[in-house]
Order: C-alpha cells, then sequence, then structure tokens
C-alpha cells in the first residue's frame, strides 16, 4: 500500500481554501474536509475540490443510532469520495449500517464508488488521563483502541483513525491490510497544541501508518507547497 500524506483544510471558507489548493500547481494532495468547512460551505466544497483532481477524506465522524448513520451515509457516498469515518464508539451494529448505506448510496449513482469506511478509535488529544477520569472508560488506552479496531474490522469496514503510537498493536491484532489514518503528526520540533499522542512523519512510518494526516504543519507552514513535499519525503511517500 503506498503511503500518503493526507492534508487536512481546516480552513473557514471557500475562499481561503482555493488560494491554499491554488499553491499545488504541479501535485494534486490527498485532502482532508472536516465539520468547519463542510458545515460552512455544504456538499458543493466537496464536489468543486473533486473537480480539481483531489482525492477527498471526509472526515464527519457520523455518530448516532444505526438507522440515522446509514441514512447519512447513504446521502454522503454520492459525493463520491475516497474516504469518510463513523465513531467507533457507536457500536458494531451502528458501523455494519454505516457500510450498508454507504454501499446502497454508491450503487445508487452509475458514476459513484464506494469509498473507504473508517473507525475514529480515540481522538488524539485524548489522553490516557482523560479517557480514564472524563470519559469513564477503563483500562490502558492502548487496549482500549486495540478493542475499538476489532470491533470496526467486525463491522467489515477498512480500518481506522488512530494514533501513530497505535498502529503496529492494531496492525498486529487486525492484519497489515486493516488500514490506518494516523493524525497527530508533527515535524521535530514543531509545537503540540491541542494534540496529546503525537509523533513525526518518520515515526509514523515505522510504526506502521498508512496514512497521516497533517493540517497546520502544512497549512500554516511559509511555504505549504515545501512543507507538503518534505512531510511526504519523510513519511516515505511518492510526490
Amino acid at each position: 500500500m503506498a503511503k500518503e500524506v493526507i492534508i487536512a483544510l481546516d480552513f473557514p471558507g471557500k475562499d481561503e481554501t482555493m488560494e491554499f489548493l491554488d499553491k499545488f500547481q504541479d501535485e494534486k494532495p490527498f485532502v482532508k474536509i472536516g465539520m468547519e468547512l463542510f458545515y460552512a460551505e455544504g456538499p458543493d466544497i466537496v464536489r468543486e475540490i473533486k473537480k480539481r483532481g483531489h482525492k477527498i477524506f471526509l472526515d464527519l465522524k457520523l455518530h448516532d443510532i444505526p438507522n440515522t448513520v446509514k441514512s447519512a451515509m447513504s446521502v454522503l457516498a454520492k459525493l463520491d469520495v475516497d474516504m469518510t469515518n463513523v465513531h467507533a464508539a457507536g457500536t458494531v451494529m451502528m458501523m455494519e449500517w454505516a457500510k450498508e448505506g454507504l454501499k446502497a448510496g454508491a450503487g445508487s449513482d452509475k458514476n459513484g464508488s464506494e469509498a473507504l469506511l473508517i473507525g475514529v478509535t480515540q481522538l488524539t488529544s485524548t489522553d490516557q488521563k482523560r479517557m480514564n477520569e472524563e470519559i469513564l472508560i477503563q483500562g490502558d488506552i492502548n487496549d482500549v483502541v486495540v478493542n475499538y479496531a476489532e470491533n470496526v474490522k467486525k463491522a467489515g469496514l477498512d480500518g481506522v483513525v488512530c494514533s501513530p503510537l497505535e498502529a503496529a498493536a492494531i496492525k498486529k491484532a487486525c492484519g497489515e491490510d486493516f488500514i490506518t489514518v494516523t493524525p497527530g503528526v508533527r515535524f521535530g520540533g514543531a509545537m503540540i497544541c491541542d494534540q496529546s499522542r503525537i509523533t513525526t512523519p518518520a515515526q509514523a512510518a515505522q510504526m506502521g501508518s498508512d496514512y497521516i494526516v497533517m493540517g497546520r504543519p502544512i497549512t500554516q507552514a511559509q511555504d505549504p507547497v515545501a512543507a507538503y513535499e518534505r512531510a511526504m519525503k519523510e513519511f516515505g511517500g511518492k510526490i
């Protein structure tokens, strides 16, 4: 599996997003559209970026009763994104129904294709103390994340969102073909900000990450294209 850097387009609106993407003349990086941008601009921003030739990870982290998630996923499938996600905490049933919705939505459109569907284990802003004391999930965070990953696999999804620190254990439990998408990646010496469980791109590659997600280290860099190329080089991806 080719390793790829996914750029998080954490911008407040279309103008800032397109101004950023215009910097990439030769490359068409894989990008992530999250809640902020999607809620500001709606489905049209997905369609426009897709037309530009970018692969898209639609990061909305669906988490609701199974029927609601299934219905929502059938709608999102029509946007023809390359990857999307749900919260693994929503239970195996919810994830199974999400998969059904995604398949049904893609199949209802002749041009649609089924996206990779992954489950969020624990957010990289959640550390051991917060998980135990605030969310009241007991046990070691690595064990909890692996258990979530096993549920994701049981539900028939393609992989998980996790910290690079947990990628190797998840691969061991769920197989090498089980996809690990890892945020919480920073260049060496960069500020941690609101993340807790982080690594560098090179460390993430060594730990078994298939995709890394980087936002501010690239989007706020003085030269975003150079920062993206650096990330790809350190992660071992092809530009």
